[in-house]
């Protein structure tokens, strides 16, 4: 059996300490034939008894995470991040396509504990708390994204699109997405501070490749946008 796994679409590919696993529009795992993506892009690697995986291409930024949300890393070019958790997900958009994979390790550094939830469903009981309006508003925004795999990130609707769907104002909408970009800018997910520069589409691009990569939302939550309780907060 092999220490390092990656899934992609349903096939387990094994990766041996040999030689290096290269994954990207070609290589040991070549994703698609998308002219946006790097003919290398990601390179996994065993370096001193650690995996590791390592940004080979010159623009494109994974986003890794594990499945209880304690972890979220942007990989930008060029540097590596140490693979030590038994089960991260990599999602990466090149062009309009975004794409996910699975790293599993099959014995990890550190463990995970699996998060828990409360009887109601109202809040999450782990690294980032939302209450069900919060959850809503975060659901609605990336919800292209939950409904069909491989949909990039310039399918999220406007703010405007998004307040309709929830039955919202514009003016709540934006109070609301303030509150959900502080809470995780203080759990420390970067890239959602506003100011200067930080465009509110870029703000919403990274809040929903966080939330999808990190699984704060999952295509179950799908059944909050039909609720009829999301005023509560």
């Amino acid at each position: 059996m092999a220490e390092v796994t990656i899934e992609y679409c349903g096939q387990h590919y094994p990766v041996h300490d040999a030689k290096p696993f290269t994954i990207g529009r070609e290589g040991d795992l070549a994703i698609d034939d998308n002219p946006y993506l790097h003919r290398r892009f990601l390179i996994i690697t065993k370096q001193n008894g650690l995996w590791w995986l390592n940004n080979v291409g010159s623009r494109l930024t994974a986003t890794i995470a594990d499945r209880t949300g304690g972890l979220q890393a942007w990989l930008s070019p060029d540097p590596s991040l140490p693979l030590v958790l038994n089960r991260v997900a990599v999602v990466f958009t090149a062009g309009p396509t975004t794409y996910e994979l699975s790293v599993h390790v099959a014995q990890p550094a550190f463990r995970q504990a699996s998060p828990e939830y409360d009887d109601s469903g109202e809040t999450t009981i782990g690294p980032v708390l939302l209450t069900r309006s919060q959850r809503a508003l975060v659901v609605a925004l990336a919800e292209p994204m939950l409904r069909r795999d491989g949909t990039g990130l310039s399918s999220i609707p406007t703010s405007a699109a998004a307040a309709a769907r929830l039955g919202w104002g514009i003016t709540k909408f934006n109070r609301k997405l303030d509150n959900v970009c502080d809470k995780l800018d203080k759990a420390g997910v970067v890239g959602l501070r506003g100011g200067p520069g930080n465009l509110a589409t870029n703000r919403k691009a990274r809040l929903v490749e966080h939330a999808v990569s990190s699984h704060l939302v999952t295509r179950a939550d799908l059944a909050v946008l039909d609720s009829e309780v999301l005023d509560e907060d």
